[in-house]
């Protein structure tokens, strides 16, 4: 089993949520949890896809995290 990660962002019309590894794979949803089934049902699609087209199906498991950064003081003008 292939693990890929998932990122949603909160969007006017809902959720977008792309594959972080697979960034072909993409969808939106109005709640997450449509957003996450929606996601689900493209990377299926997408990997019967290329099997079909005998092409490579990009490795998973991609190590993510958190990278804070304090903004710089942004200078007001009269």
């Amino acid at each position: 089993m292939i693990q890929y990660t998932a990122q949603y962002l909160k969007i006017p019309s809902g959720y977008m949520g792309r594959l972080v590894e697979w960034p072909e794979v993409v969808t939106e949803g109005q709640t997450l949890e449509e957003c996450r089934e929606q996601l689900r049902d493209a990377l299926r699609e997408m990997v019967l896809a290329y099997q079909e087209l005998g092409r490579d199906i990009p490795p998973g498991n991609a190590l993510m995290e958190s990278l804070a950064v304090e903004p710089p003081h942004v200078r007001q003008t009269a």
